[in-house]
């Protein structure tokens, strides 16, 4: 485990990147932002369109450059320039722009994700969305919103039935494979609300309290390592679709806040476990 001072210095240093990040990426949306398409070479990461932004690759390029500026020592994985010391104690997670096609719509529902790995584990982390000046920044200990010049600590909410859930998810459709469908329907079909194409942002919602579930499946580690500190924190968790721990190559995921129906989601998800 981390030193309380240590950790105080590396959330400070947290907020410092989700700066850094915001200064690239408000001036660009809603703006010029520069789309390409990494599949049109056959190097994207999915089949079909894959956008990438000015955006993305500028705020990866900040964020990298004050790491390797503070600590040298560190790694970092990141969705647009790969990998740097995987294996060093401590591991920089990013996705400079989670929900691209968010961000190409003039949607605010994209987020930064900074994720911290200590010897491996998910240990602090951020979800930011700074069109809309909200910082949700956090460690299994504890987790806070960062808006407007204020701050409050986040919680889950209490929700004991499935039936009265409101999950999130990116895009069925997209995301889920055929032998996971019939899962996904299920769950759907006895959940209270459904809220596709929200991305990221329906991280920082359970986290806040406003939401129950959010179900996905094919996610990169840095698709996900950012929120599991700050889901942890706020007093939910994150399981894969056994109800294991996360590995640190994403997959299927479950980010829940009462444990009661993350038990129920458990019972219709886990047939179609990977």
């Amino acid at each position: 485990m981390l030193a309380p001072d240590r950790l105080a210095e590396l959330d400070a240093f947290l907020v410092e990147l989700n700066r850094a990040a915001a200064a690239v990426t408000l001036p660009l949306f809603r703006a010029d932002h520069g789309l390409e398409d990494k599949n049109a070479d056959g190097g994207g990461y999915t089949p079909g369109f894959d956008p990438v932004t000015r955006a993305d690759k500028g705020a990866e390029q900040a964020i990298r450059a004050l790491i390797a500026a503070r600590y040298p020592n560190h790694g970092v994985i990141g969705e647009e320039y790969g990998q740097d010391r995987p294996d060093a104690d401590f591991v920089w997670v990013l996705d400079p722009i989670d929900g691209t096609r968010s961000f190409i719509a003039g949607l605010p529902l994209w987020c930064t994700l900074i994720g911290m790995r200590f010897q491996g584990t998910p240990t602090l982390g951020s979800i930011s969305q700074p069109f809309l000046d909200e910082l949700y920044i956090g460690h299994p200990g504890a987790s806070r919103l960062v808006s407007r010049g204020a701050v409050r600590p986040l919680k889950v909410r209490a929700c004991a039935r499935l039936a009265h859930a409101v999950i999130g998810t990116t895009d069925p459709d997209a995301c889920f494979k055929a032998d996971e469908m019939p899962a996904w329907r299920a769950l759907r079909g006895q959940a209270r609300v459904i809220r596709p194409g929200l991305d990221s942002y329906s991280y920082a919602m359970l986290a806040a309290g406003t939401m129950d579930l959010v179900v996905e499946s094919g996610l990169k580690s840095w698709d996900i390592e950012a929120a599991i500190p700050v889901i942890q924190g706020a007093g939910g968790a994150a399981t894969d679709w056994r109800g294991a721990a996360i590995g640190d190559s994403g997959g299927q995921v479950i980010l829940s806040g009462d444990p009661a129906c993350l038990e129920e989601t458990l019972a219709v998800l886990s047939p179609s476990a990977a």
